[in-house]
């Protein structure tokens, strides 16, 4: 049978759902001026999550930083952030999304796919089942989607980036060489600057350049696994199902964007134990272990650096945790340029049950005993609240880690 795929995709998300607020409450339309969602100019914790049409036209970009935003255009509007609204907003538009698919697979807050093959004898035509659930979209929760059709999950996704907003696009295989093959080649799914920048150096312009180069060339370009991947992406090839149970984490991180640089390993080390502190308390929570810490440092400049490195025993302990990003932040930093961000990350995980216990037993004592501390205050931040407990050594006399970074410090990404 072949394969049918939406993909449902928010326009500028996060304002947009903030602009359907305030329509709701009789505000004027975010939408309508420029305007965007980030963060506070001065703390220097934002970047532009979300922008208005009329604020692309200023060149303002996604990602960007909201100082860079405000010097292109001075009359820039503002809104923070409001994670409560987005999560709600996104629940209910996967809801309507569910009336039509047997399968839905969230894929980010603000985009799902659906998996639509075998409805045809109840909805024999896509493109006008694509555009009910736009509508009703639009109609009932008043923000708007694009939805893109194709037969897998790439060529869906790609076609929900074409024209936007509010509208219904296909990419079928039969239009890949019309629709597909003139884009750029940065503009494919999973090419990133690096990439594309050697594609492009190697005169692969376009998807339709890749799609028919030597798939040996492009391995030996960008690398084995990744160079067949792309040269699959360009040709439309991809097998990837649609899911409605989400896949295990692979990995938790946290990172901040630091109110003041840092400048010394003294203010480094505390916001360090704090990020070690909320990684291992999720991790605990899901009942996992690590075997890889990695760490990564931005500086002023926004060059960005990172370090990682493989534990003899997979652990969930926070001192292990800090102990190790801190080892790793000391051979990263040159102790001179200051920093705007700090995070802590780690992978390859593994079950609780799977731990291999020391051969020596006053350390497997003594990891125990650091694990039930561990487990004691995660149950009063539970019950009582995040702040309830923190570690003393995350506060210094001239370094207040809950005045200084605590507030960028709850902004930390869930499990990939």
């Amino acid at each position: 049978m072949e394969r049918l795929i939406f993909h449902v995709d928010v326009n500028s998300a996060f304002l947009s759902w903030e602009a359907a607020r305030r329509v709701k409450n009789g505000e004027d339309d975010l939408r309508l001026i420029p305007s965007a969602i980030g963060g506070d100019v001065e703390k220097r914790t934002g970047v532009i999550l979300a922008k208005s049409i009329p604020a692309k036209k200023y060149g303002i970009k996604t990602g960007e930083p909201v100082v860079t935003a405000k010097k292109k255009c001075p009359e820039l509007y503002l809104a923070k952030p409001d994670f409560g609204l987005y999560a709600k907003c996104s629940r209910a538009f996967m809801d309507i999304c569910r009336k039509y698919a047997p399968v839905v697979e969230r894929f980010s807050i603000d985009e799902c796919f659906l998996d639509m093959t075998g409805t045809g004898k109840i909805y024999p035509d896509p493109v006008k089942t694509a555009a009910d659930i736009k509508d009703e979209i639009r109609d009932t929760l008043g923000f708007t989607v694009n939805v893109g059709i194709g037969e897998n999950k790439l060529l869906a996704k790609t076609a929900s980036d074409f024209e936007k907003p509010d509208r219904v696009h296909t990419l079928f295989r039969r239009e890949i060489a019309d629709k597909f093959w003139p884009l750029p080649v940065r503009d494919l799914f999973s090419v990133g600057n690096a990439t594309s920048s050697k594609l492009e150096r190697a005169s692969i312009m376009t998807v339709g350049d890749l799609a028919n180069a030597d798939v040996g060339f492009v391995r030996r370009l960008v690398g084995d696994k990744l160079g067949v991947m792309i040269h699959n992406f360009a040709n439309g090839i991809d097998d990837t199902p649609v899911r409605d149970v989400p896949e295990e984490a692979k990995g938790y991180g946290n990172s901040t964007t630091l109110a003041e640089d840092i400048v010394t390993e003294r203010e480094a080390s505390c916001v360090l134990l704090a990020l070690s502190d909320s990684v291992g308390m999720r991790m605990r929570a899901d009942g996992f272990l690590a075997r890889c810490v990695s760490v990564t440092v931005r500086y002023s400049d926004f060059r960005e650096r990172s370090h990682q490195c493989a534990l003899s025993v997979p652990t969930d302990i926070t001192d292990e945790i800090y102990k190790t990003a801190k080892r790793l932040f000391s051979e990263l930093w040159d102790k001179k340029t200051p920093l705007r961000l700090l995070g802590v990350s780690v992978s390859e995980l593994t079950r609780e049950d799977a731990e291999q216990l020391s051969m020596f037993s006053e350390v497997d004592e003594v990891r125990e005993r650091q694990r039930r501390l561990d487990r004691a205050a995660d149950a009063i931040r539970q019950s009582f609240g995040a702040d309830t407990i923190v570690r003393g050594s995350a506060y210094r006399s001239d370094i207040d880690v809950g005045k200084k970074y605590k507030a960028s410090l709850d902004d930390g990404g869930d499990g990939n």
